[in-house]
């Protein structure tokens, strides 16, 4: 018997699985790489590679203050392999964090927030979260002191928010302090109730990609009879590129996993805290406000304020639909990078300034802390973000175009302000040179 031609085989099980994950035809635009950088993609893959690599790490641990750290120096000593599976989740969870940041951006810079597709940003916003959530429950299960004091710092945090302080910190950590109650929170939280949330969400996510058409495809790629250009079968034009670009993140992982170990230090003590006392990487640009903000601003108002725009990006950014474009156009890209740099280097220039500022006396004594530490320096950052969206607009800039040089700006700064308390902060979290010196 003759075989059949190839349009005409039907496709094996797992084909199908992936044509009922994506239309039978997509775009040829959206497959070139620099469409979407593969992010989304990327992000599920990570997501796999904690569900595979977490799943082997429970049949070990054991989720109490006596036997947590014994059971993960055991994985990491005595169990075969199990140090590079603990640093695979270790660096899997990091790397989903960083994705995840990245593909919002990528969306944002893309029009992809705007209508019609402002409640998939919603729901982006709302997955990047889960994602920091699980990362964060995550983080202090090997209950060594970096785990317990970043936790504790963390935590602590919430204790600024207005009215409800106390109590949010208190359903946090399950009591007054970082013990028994809080590891055990965070275990069900991390294993159960965000994994599955996040999975949930992700499915309705991505159905709301498909419902949209797929990603934003910028005008003017196809004629009047088809605008969204010539369109590929998804199979294998699709579908080959996921699967090489999935091998090329499992493979990155795999061999971050086996350079770098996950970090462990000595098992949790209450009572000797290291110096200095920092919270995880993606929490440290709030931990860097609080260094130079009153509290109430720099645990609450100012991560409020901010987190409040970026769920109203679609409605800021205008009605018209997303153009799929990067930037907007090529005048919108220059402005959005020296946007980036400005916001940065404002940023950089605050915290050397206010490094010895805040040693010293107070200036304005007669003023509340509050209104000193607090309102005057968030007016200024204000006044600083708003400077910049008006001279984007007075050089002819479109509302699009405008709110991204507002965005970057403040991107640029929390991205400064991040890396300052990663790499510049050392005991009692003065700036230090990270490199030692030389001999």
């Amino acid at each position: 018997m003759a075989e059949a031609p190839p349009s005409e085989r039907r496709p094996s099980g797992f084909a199908n699985l992936l044509l009922h994950l994506h239309p039978r035809v997509v775009p040829a635009d959206s497959l070139r790489l620099s469409r979407t950088f593969g992010l989304g993609g990327a992000a599920l893959v990570l997501f796999a590679v904690l569900a595979a690599s977490g799943a082997l790490l429970l049949v070990t641990y054991e989720p109490s203050p006596e036997r947590a750290y014994a059971t993960v120096t055991a994985i990491v000593d005595e169990i075969p392999l199990g140090a590079f599976v603990r640093s695979v989740h270790h660096w899997g969870a990091n790397g989903l964090v960083l994705v995840a940041f990245l593909h919002l951006l990528r969306v944002f810079y893309r029009g992809g927030h705007l209508p019609p597709r402002s409640g998939n940003w919603i729901v982006g916003v709302v997955l990047l979260l889960l994602v920091v959530g699980s990362a964060f429950t995550g983080y202090l299960l090997p209950w060594d002191q970096l785990a317990y004091w970043a936790v504790t710092i963390s935590t602590g945090m919430l204790d600024y928010v207005p009215g409800v302080g106390a109590l949010l910190l208190r359903a946090a950590r399950g009591g007054a302090e970082i013990g028994p109650g809080t590891l055990a929170r965070f275990f069900v939280l991390h294993v159960a109730i965000l994994p599955v949330a996040t999975m949930l969400l992700l499915a309705f996510h991505f159905w709301l990609v498909r419902k949209a058409g797929g990603v934003v495809i910028a005008h003017g790629v196809g004629d009047a009879a088809a605008p969204r250009g010539p369109l590929v079968p998804t199979s294998p034009g699709l579908t080959r590129r996921e699967g090489v670009a999935s091998l090329v993140v499992i493979a990155a992982v795999l061999l971050l996993a086996g350079v770098l170990d996950a970090p462990l230090l000595s098992q949790a003590n209450p009572g000797a805290s290291p110096n200095p006392v920092k919270a995880p990487w993606y929490f440290m640009g709030v931990q860097e406000l609080l260094v130079h903000l009153h509290p109430l601003f720099g645990a609450a108002v100012v991560p409020g304020v901010l987190l409040a725009l970026l769920l109203a990006l679609p409605w800021i950014g205008g009605v018209a639909p997303p153009s799929g474009r990067w930037f907007e156009s090529e005048r919108g890209a220059r402005w959005v990078a020296w946007s980036g740099a400005a916001g940065g280097l404002l940023a950089l220039a605050a915290v050397v300034a206010n490094e010895p500022l805040r040693r010293r006396p107070p200036w304005l004594p007669g003023l509340a802390p509050a209104v000193r530490g607090g309102l005057l320096p968030l007016l200024a950052a204000a006044l600083a973000v708003c400077l910049a969206a008006v001279l984007a607009r007075r050089r002819g800039g479109t509302r699009p175009e405008v709110v991204q040089v507002a965005f970057t700006f403040v991107v640029g700064a929390l991205v400064v302000l991040t890396g300052v308390g990663v790499l510049l902060r050392g005991q009692g979290m003065a700036l230090a040179w990270p490199l030692p010196p030389r001999p």
